[in-house]
């Protein structure tokens, strides 16, 4: 018999999953067509520059206020309204990005502003859905099991949707971001509030820096999670580039590529996750980021679109090995007291390595070309893996149930 109180943490837990669905799939319905959509806004610079600050000032958006909805929240004890105005105002900016940037009578700069605070507000919606699932009774592997869920799908299905819907239109992207974000915000309500008491762990940078402080050897997995995310940043835009520069594709066919890599990695978490509960963290860190590399190179070298799938494919299938066993070594290592915000801190450096793959990326393109840039990206990530390897052999850390813990 299903009691009340577990019906009401079924819906919640949907409801808080959906948001975070919803946050993912909209920004990843943008990247298939981001040299035409920036063209359609009003950007009068090469694709190169106007798309990184297109891509970039989001990113810069997430990481400047991630941890200022955590504080309000934390500050005032509630967190159902901040996911709703956040998944709001959202939808607000994607809304102004269609309306007032598509319509000539704003500047490309005034766009960047749009994109920036639409970046502000949708962070706060994400975070904190994701913050309320672990305040939710009912088994934190279950919860974050429902919000890796709706990670992957988000991801998964983003690129190859948004490919579709840039050949109906170039806006239509944008009006299905806000449509998305406005539903949930309206469903968010329907949460119930279950902040803890105010001493729980602070997941800000400066609290971040301090636990890294504590406890150096999470500069591990930092570094990983750093690298693995600047390959996607690169991808998010370089690689859209690249496709239709040197395959001659369109957005459709772009958003099915992207879609390669994002499905195997969307999929794969799970599983690899449980993996290196049962092998340890070490094998499936040093192995997936070191072939992930190896792919990464080969899908700059690719001679046919076939083959470039195949090896975006492959990179998400190594992305997936590794990623799940870098975020449970962080909780390995980091202090009981301690956890939440080194996850924190590991989530902040994956955003500035998402950042970073996208302004460095274009920044090498524009100056060496694609070829060279697929080399410094791949290398670096196959650079990491071997010089960090001796440093991971070293560790003692036990093989926890790491997606079991409840």
């Amino acid at each position: 018999m299903v009691t009340a109180t577990g019906a009401n943490h079924t819906r919640d837990r949907a409801v808080l999953a959906a948001t975070v669905f919803a946050v993912l799939f909209a920004q990843v319905l943008l990247y298939p067509g981001v040299p035409t959509l920036i063209e359609a806004l009003g950007a009068s610079s090469s694709v190169l520059d106007a798309g990184t600050w297109f891509l970039g000032v989001e990113f810069l958006g997430f990481v400047l206020f991630a941890a200022v909805w955590g504080a309000l929240s934390d500050a005032l004890g509630t967190r159902r309204p901040f996911v709703a105005l956040g998944a709001l105002g959202g939808a607000l900016g994607y809304g102004l990005l269609a309306t007032l940037g598509a319509s000539g009578r704003v500047t490309f700069t005034t766009v960047l502003l749009f994109r920036f605070l639409q970046g502000a507000f949708t962070i706060g919606a994400f975070s904190l859905a994701i913050t309320m699932l672990t305040d939710l009774e009912g088994g934190t592997g279950r919860n974050m099991g429902a919000a890796g869920i709706a990670i992957g799908g988000g991801t998964a299905l983003g690129a190859p949707i948004g490919g579709r819907l840039y050949a109906i239109d170039t806006l239509a992207p944008l009006w299905v971001a806000s449509a998305c974000l406005a539903l949930v915000a309206g469903l968010s309500f329907a949460v119930t509030d279950r902040v803890p008491d105010a001493d729980s762990d602070s997941e800000g940078p400066i609290a971040a820096l301090a636990a890294l402080r504590r406890t150096p050897v999470l500069a591990l997995p930092y570094a990983f999670g750093l690298i693995d995310r600047l390959a996607a940043g690169f991808f998010a835009f370089v690689g859209t580039i690249y496709f239709q520069t040197r395959f001659g594709v369109d957005a459709a066919t772009t958003g099915l590529l992207l879609g390669a890599f994002f499905a195997p990695f969307a999929l794969l978490q799970y599983p690899s996750g449980i993996l290196s509960d049962r092998i340890g963290r070490v094998g499936p860190i040093a192995v997936g980021s070191g072939l992930f590399g190896f792919a990464v190179i080969a899908v700059g070298f690719a001679p046919s679109v076939l083959l470039a799938g195949a090896t975006m494919a492959l990179v998400g299938v190594f992305g997936a090995l590794c990623a799940p066993a870098t975020l449970a070594l962080v909780s390995d290592l980091a202090a009981e007291n301690e956890r939440g915000t080194a996850i924190g801190g590991f989530n902040i450096v994956g955003s500035l390595g998402f950042l970073a793959g996208i302004t460095g990326g274009a920044l090498l393109t524009d100056a060496a070309g694609f070829d060279a840039a697929f080399l410094v990206v791949g290398l670096a990530e196959v650079a990491i893996a071997l010089g960090a390897l001796p440093f991971l052999l070293r560790l003692d850390v036990s093989r926890v149930r790491t997606f079991d813990r409840g």
